[in-house]
C-alpha cells in the first residue's frame, strides 16, 4: 500500500484522503482503524515474506504507521490501535528490524544496558507497572533505533520518500485540528494552552505535530522536492500548520518548528533536489518572502486572539499581567524549570542509581507529582550516573553528525532532524515518537548513488 502512496503520479490523490481521513475521524475512529491496519498488514506481510527484507521498506512501515499515533489519540481509537501507538509499535518494528540483520549501531547496545538497573528499583514505593513502561520504552526506543538506523545507506530518492510519509498523517491531524475545531470567533483565548483550537486534544502534542509539518514542508519546498507537486499548495499547507499551531496556544511545537527551519537555513549548503546549488546570497533572498510570510500570518494570528498571541509567547500569564506574579524562566517554561531544578536535587541525593524509573514524580519537593517534561532531567533523576553516561552517548552522536554534516550529503537535514529531536525532549520528554524516529532517522547515511536494491525495492 505505501507503494501506492509513493509511486503515485499525482500527489493530490493521496493528500485528499489523508485530508478525508482526518476529517472522519472526528465522526468515528473505525474508518483510521481500518486503514491503519490495511496498511500495517498488508505492507508488513510483504516484508515478511521476502526471505531478505530491505532496510528502506522496513523504515517507510516505521516511519508511516507510527506517524499516526496523534491522530489516533485525538480519534479515540484506543484499545484498537493504542493509546502510546508510537511507543509499541516503534519497539516492535525496529525490533523487527534488528532481527533481520540490520544492527550496525552497536553502541545503542550499551544505550540499552545503561536504562535496565533503574528498572528493577523504585525508593518511592509509588511507581507502577504503567510508570514503569510509560517512562522506559521512549529511551529504549531512541538506544534501539540507534542500533538500527546508524550507518545504515539510503539513497536521495528513498529519503525524500520518507520525509514525505512523515507528512501524510500530519495532514491528517491538521485536517481534524481545523474541522474539528469550534470557529476562532467563538473562541474565547487566554493566556493558556487552548483545547478548543487543537481539537478537542492535548495542545502540546497537536502544537508538535503542527510545527514538525511546517518545518517538513518547508525541507521539502526548500529543496524543489516538493511535498503535494504544486508550488501554490505547498504553500497554503505551510500558512495552516504554522496558523493553527499558533492558535494552540502552546508555544513548544512551534518554536521547535520554527527552529529546524532556522537551523536548517544556517547549515545547509544550498544543494537542491535537482543538484543545483544555490549560492549564499540568493539562498538568502530566497528566504526572505518566506519569512515575510511567517511573520504576516502570526501577526494575523495575533490579531485574531485579540493580542494574547504575542503575549503568551513573551511569557505573560494572567498573574504577571495583574502584577500578582513575576515573570520568571520558570513562569515563562510552564512550571518546566521548577521540574527541572527538582530533578537535579532528587540526582544530587542519588547520584549512582537514581531513584528508579517512573519514581522522581512522587519524590521532588516543589513539583511533586508532574510528569517530567524534560528527559534529561528525568534521566539524571532515575538513572543516576547511568542516566548521565547515556545522555553523554547521546550527545556524542549528535556531536558527530553536526560536525560531520558538511562533508555527507543532505547533512544539513540530518544534523537539523537531531537537533529537532533533542529540543522536542525539552518540552514533551520522549513520550511520544517524535524523538525517538528523529534520533534514528538523523543517524542515516544519505547517498547520491542509489543501490539497485534500494530503488527496486522502494
Amino acid at each position: 500500500m505505501i507503494n501506492y502512496i509513493l509511486n503515485a503520479r499525482s500527489r493530490i490523490f493521496w493528500i485528499a484522503l489523508h485530508i478525508l481521513l482526518g476529517a472522519v475521524s472526528i465522526l468515528t475512529p473505525w474508518i483510521l482503524i481500518g486503514w491503519f491496519y490495511l496498511v500495517l498488514l498488508t505492507d508488513g506481510m510483504s516484508i515478511i515474506r521476502k526471505q531478505r527484507s530491505s532496510f528502506v521498506p522496513i523504515v517507510y512501515l516505521i516511519v508511516y504507521t507510527t506517524s499516526f499515533e496523534l491522530l489516533a489519540r485525538m480519534s479515540e481509537t484506543s484499545p484498537f490501535i493504542p493509546y502510546e501507538l508510537g511507543k509499541y509499535l516503534l519497539l516492535l518494528l525496529l525490533s523487527f528490524g534488528i532481527l533481520k540483520g540490520y544492527r550496525k549501531g552497536n553502541i545503542g547496545w550499551l544505550m540499552v544496558f545503561l536504562l535496565l538497573p533503574a528498572a528493577l528499583f523504585d525508593i518511592s514505593g509509588e511507581s507502577t507497572i504503567r510508570n514503569l513502561v510509560f517512562n522506559l520504552i521512549g529511551p529504549i526506543n531512541v538506544a534501539l533505533a540507534v542500533v538500527f538506523f546508524q550507518k545504515q545507506e539510503v539513497n536521495k530518492k528513498n529519503f525524500v520518500d520518507i520525509l514525505r510519509l512523515l507528512l501524510y498523517p500530519l495532514v491528517s491531524v491538521l485536517a481534524f485540528t481545523v474541522l474539528g475545531s469550534p470557529s476562532l470567533e467563538d473562541v474565547e483565548f487566554t493566556l493558556g494552552a487552548n483545547f478548543e483550537t487543537s481539537g478537542g486534544f492535548g495542545s502540546n502534542q497537536v502544537s508538535t505535530a503542527l510545527g514538525l509539518g511546517a518545518f517538513l514542508v518547508f525541507i521539502l519546498w526548500w529543496k524543489r522536492e516538493g511535498f503535494s507537486g504544486y508550488l501554490w499548495l505547498d504553500v497554503v499547507f505551510l500558512l495552516l500548520f504554522v496558523f493553527r499551531g499558533l492558535v494552540t496556544f502552546s508555544r513548544g511545537g512551534m518554536i521547535g518548528g520554527a527552529l529546524g527551519i532556522i537551523i536548517f537555513l544556517l547549515l545547509d549548503r544550498g544543494i537542491t533536489g535537482d543538484g543545483r546549488v544555490i549560492k549564499p546570497v540568493k539562498a538568502i533572498l530566497t528566504a526572505i518572502p518566506v519569512f515575510i510570510i511567517l511573520t504576516v500570518t502570526f501577526t494575523y494570528a495575533n490579531k485574531v486572539t485579540g493580542g494574547l498571541l504575542s503575549k503568551r509567547y513573551q511569557g505573560e500569564t494572567p498573574g504577571t499581567l495583574a502584577g500578582r506574579k513575576e515573570k520568571t524562566l520558570n513562569v515563562f517554561t510552564s512550571n518546566r524549570l521548577q521540574i527541572f531544578k527538582d530533578d537535579l536535587e532528587l540526582w544530587k541525593e542519588h547520584p549512582i542509581l537514581g531513584v528508579g524509573v517512573g519514581a522522581s514524580r512522587y519524590l521532588r519537593d516543589k513539583s511533586e507529582g508532574f510528569l517530567s517534561h524534560i528527559e534529561i532531567s528525568r534521566l539524571l533523576s532515575e538513572h543516576g550516573a547511568l542516566g548521565l553516561l547515556y545522555i553523554l552517548i547521546l550527545l556524542k552522536l549528535g556531536w558527530d553528525i553536526i560536525r560531520n554534516q558538511n562533508r555527507m550529503p543532505h547533512g544539513a537535514i540530518l544534523a537539523t532532524l537531531y537537533i529537532v529531536a533533542l529540543f522536542t525532549t525539552f518540552h514533551s520528554a520522549m513520550r511520544t515518537y517524535v524523538s525517538p524516529l528523529f534520533f534514528g532517522l538523523s543517524m542515516l547515511t544519505i547517498i547520491e548513488e542509489g543501490h539497485n536494491e534500494l530503488e527496486n525495492e522502494s
